[in-house]
């Protein structure tokens, strides 16, 4: 298993409204694509309203490199460093407490 926390921060509303519409694109994409990504959860943040956080899990690292090759994926990360001011990626070590 192959697991990321991603925070984006996004530069103003205008830019949370087409985040949010290339982000239901692309979980479209990974919907119709990608078997292998077993969890992919986009989060707004309370209180930080020009936030979002992917929670992404996937069966293994080749499973991400395809992910990373879906043309929906791909036009996501060619559009996203227009519409924010940072973004964090946390690569997650192995899990531990309640899982389903």
């Amino acid at each position: 298993m192959f697991a990321i926390a991603v925070r984006f921060d996004l530069k103003d509303e205008d830019a949370v409204r087409d985040f949010d519409s290339l982000v239901t694109q692309m979980c479209d994409g990974i919907a119709a694509l990608e078997p292998e990504t077993l969890v992919y959860a986009v989060h707004s943040v309370e209180d930080a309203p020009l936030a979002r956080v992917f929670y992404e899990v996937y069966a293994s690292r080749a499973a991400h490199a395809h992910h990373e090759a879906n043309p929906s994926t791909h036009r996501f990360l060619s559009q996203v460093d227009a519409l924010t001011t940072s973004v964090r990626v946390e690569f997650l070590g192995a899990p531990a407490g309640k899982m389903s």
